[in-house]
């Protein structure tokens, strides 16, 4: 069974850091896992001058690139809504745990990755998904469970005890209200 769960913070906080170094120990324990990324630009992981490349700039809705070592699928919006989390969620295949970074404004359970040195508020006191933290400082009045940003066995047991399963996440992502 398929279980997702969140990390949420401000850029420069270490979401990125933290699993690079999560999945590692997930992996160890047995577990399969993918993750889903969000990205606030444009962004592209083709090569201008390649075939694919050509093919989407030539207007193909998706471009599916593989070989002996792994595939990728493009797709281009051209102008249509970016997919909400739950149709993103739906797309990938079965693994034991999808780790999200970003979408910190949907309402799926998430560990708030915090970073003092960033000087940016807390998330938490106002996003009630939110179901641990992960931080180089303890939040002051902070209800919830709380690990080092450097502690990725840590965090890894707060991924076992907090993580959703994928079914429930869908359903809670396609209520009102999400972004």
């Amino acid at each position: 069974m398929t279980r997702i769960i969140g990390f949420a913070g401000w850029s420069g906080a270490g979401k990125t850091s933290l699993l690079a170094k999560l999945i590692p120990s997930l992996k160890a324990r047995g577990y399969s896992v993918s993750t889903l990324k969000h990205a606030h630009h444009a962004f592209d992981i083709d090569t201008p001058g390649k075939d694919s490349h050509r093919h989407r700039e030539s207007g193909a809705t998706e471009v599916l690139v593989a070989s002996s070592a792994r595939w990728a699928l493009m797709h281009e919006l051209r102008g249509a809504a970016e997919p909400e989390l739950g149709e993103l969620l739906s797309r990938m295949s079965p693994v034991d745990f999808i780790l999200v970074e970003g979408f910190k404004r949907n309402a799926h359970i998430k560990i708030e990755v915090h970073r003092q040195a960033n000087g940016k508020p807390w998330l938490f006191p106002d996003d009630p998904s939110i179901g641990a933290i992960a931080s180089d400082t303890a939040p002051v009045h902070a209800p919830l469970p709380r690990v080092s940003l450097d502690d990725s066995e840590a965090v890894a047991d707060l991924v076992e005890t907090l993580a959703w399963p994928l079914e429930l996440a869908v359903a809670r992502l396609a209520g009102p209200g999400q972004a």
